[in-house]
């Protein structure tokens, strides 16, 4: 398969995988205190990865990687899925997956500023209207629809999308689920200790959505999703790839009603769709 093809392949398997996030992670911080949710969903991922690195034999990181690797932990292992555990105890997820269009805007820069990559200038045309369209959806709502769960739904794309750029710049050199995998083991001293910190002082009262959607946030959304997502970037270039992002809220609106029954209203539907095209616009000229 040519590269780019190859590319765009992964990044959309990855892509359909993350769909599942934010309707999991809501269901999950319905009886999972945010924090515990956080850091058990890394933890879990990171034993998984430090197997996988072992039964691979896999060579450590040079040194000059660390820091990189750090960027990807503190960005996707711990940022993102923090930052949007604690902004689906303001908002729905239905809400918050509209921010996932600020997305590709966010991988983008931070592409340029991290990988070097220089997409043309009309992609930023198409990308900044994208991104306002977002922002007016979250202005449209008000200030009482939840000002504190949307500058969380900011920050988490911010920390997403910088992790996004750095990984997929370290996978073209370490390769994609190496990359994800060193990240996780990195953080995972410090998560399993937290993980005894935050520990529940029951299970009893935690029923099985709750722990389907944290066994879905651990292994899918924190390790086998990374997978094909850091590949797909490396392959077929960040801001080309990364606008792929825009087909996650028609995925996750669809799971947030099928699931968890929440109201996808005109307004969040009509965002969605403007967005897509605009940012799909921007894929065109992203080289």
């Amino acid at each position: 398969m040519e590269r780019s093809a190859a590319g765009w392949f992964n990044g959309f398997v990855g892509v359909v995988i993350f769909s599942g996030s934010l309707p999991a992670t809501r269901i999950a911080v319905l009886q999972f205190d945010p924090v515990f949710l956080t850091v058990a969903r890394a933890a879990i991922a990171g034993v998984l990865a430090l197997g996988l690195l072992a039964m691979f034999r896999e060579k450590r990181p040079a040194r000059g990687d660390l820091t990189a690797l750090a960027v990807v932990s503190l960005g996707v292992v711990i940022g993102f899925p923090l930052l949007t555990a604690l902004a689906l105890q303001h908002v729905t997820a239905a809400h918050s997956i509209v921010f996932v269009g600020l997305l590709p805007l966010a991988t983008a820069v931070f592409g340029v500023m991290r990988a070097g990559e220089r997409p043309k200038p009309i992609f930023w045309v198409f990308s900044v209207a994208g991104s306002a369209l977002v922002a007016g959806f979250a202005l449209s709502q008000g200030l009482e629809a939840s000002p504190i769960g949307d500058g969380l739904m900011l920050a988490a794309i911010l920390a997403c999308g910088l992790g996004y750029a750095e990984g997929a710049r370290l996978s073209r050199r370490l390769g994609g689920w190496q990359v994800i995998s060193w990240a996780l083991v990195l953080s995972l001293p410090v998560m399993a200790v937290l993980v005894c910190l935050t520990l529940p002082p029951s299970f009893s009262n935690i029923e099985t959505p709750a722990w389907a959607s944290l066994a879905y946030v651990s292994v899918f959304s924190m390790l086998i999703g990374f997978v094909f997502w850091y590949r797909g970037l490396a392959q077929g270039g960040i801001a080309a790839v990364g606008q792929l992002q825009l087909l996650q809220p028609f995925f996750g609106l669809a799971l947030a009603a099928t699931l968890l029954h929440e109201p996808v209203t005109p307004l969040m539907l009509a965002v969605t769709v403007a967005v897509i095209l605009c940012v799909a616009g921007a894929r065109k000229f992203a080289r």
